[in-house]
């Protein structure tokens, strides 16, 4: 049964989230991380009503769509105007200022649903449907902003799936970064972002906004518990998690993580590794 005290999304069942997390963690480290299916575990392990049923009917509807762009439409500029009219266009797809304070916008089964969400969850959407049909496609994290590239460097178009896929030109793009920055791009921004990278951007996306709710720390522990499953993780992540168990009330298993923490950092902070040590000692102290 949903916790009655949590606002929807609920989370799994104990036993439905060992699964997701052990699958999350083998395609995570697999030799070519898939996106879409790391992106619907996170889903499946945010939103207890994702099942399995559930999860094939999001590919399922990736297929589907991807199985309406033309074949072979022409260069890197057909493609991302041919991804454009079918998802951005006839279908819908584009993103609001709303749509920042949901949860929703996050997860791609209800972004497929909604035909809403961030710029870096619709890119999924592009990438994935673009990818299916042969396109030449890559994401591309330019700061703040995600974006979906196609064609190879050099020929690369830029395309915007938050603004329904308008192609960018140079200077559309240059925008963006400044927006965001305060200077113009630097080199290697336009580079393709790696599956694992995607998934990193949208795992801290969650955090983010659990962050700014402090009544759903739920969300927030399972997002830094599944970011912990990715290869070459901070190792900052394990002090968030401590902190948040303790937050949570779980203050043995808090001041525990927080002490492998301090362990972890003593050799190159040894001051920070005492304070944390100190924040160790008065969780275990909330305990007497």
């Amino acid at each position: 049964m949903p916790h009655p005290y949590l606002p929807p999304p609920y989370p799994p069942p104990p036993e439905r989230s060992a699964e997701v997390r052990a699958r999350f963690a083998e395609e995570a480290r697999s030799e070519r991380p898939d996106l879409a299916a790391l992106c619907l575990l996170i889903g499946a392990e945010t939103d207890g009503s994702l099942d399995e049923a559930g999860t094939d009917a999001a590919q399922a509807e990736l297929d589907r769509l991807a199985g309406e762009l033309p074949y072979r439409p022409g260069g890197p500029h057909a493609w991302a105007e041919a991804v454009r009219r079918l998802l951005g266009g006839r279908y819908g797809f584009h993103g609001t200022p709303g749509d920042y304070q949901r949860l929703e916008s996050s997860l791609l089964h209800e972004v497929l649903r909604r035909r809403r969400g961030l710029p870096i969850l619709l890119s999924v959407v592009w990438l994935e449907v673009a990818r299916r049909a042969g396109a030449p496609v890559h994401g591309v994290a330019l700061p703040g902003h995600f974006v979906v590239g196609f064609g190879p460097a050099g020929e690369q178009v830029l395309a915007d799936p938050f603004e329904g896929g308008r192609v960018l030109t140079g200077p559309d793009a240059e925008l963006l970064v400044v927006g965001a920055t305060g200077a113009p791009p630097a080199p290697g921004m336009l580079e393709p972002a790696p599956p694992l990278e995607v998934v990193r951007r949208i795992l801290n996306n969650v955090r983010a906004w659990a962050a700014a709710r402090p009544e759903r720390s739920d969300v927030a522990l399972r997002a830094v518990e599944l970011s912990l499953l990715i290869p070459a993780h901070p190792a900052r992540l394990r002090y968030e998690r401590g902190q948040l168990l303790v937050q949570r009330g779980q203050f043995t298993a808090g001041a525990d993580e927080l002490d492998a923490y301090a362990e972890l950092i003593e050799v190159v902070d040894e001051p920070a590794a005492e304070q944390v040590r100190h924040q160790a000692r008065t969780a275990r102290a909330k305990l007497n």
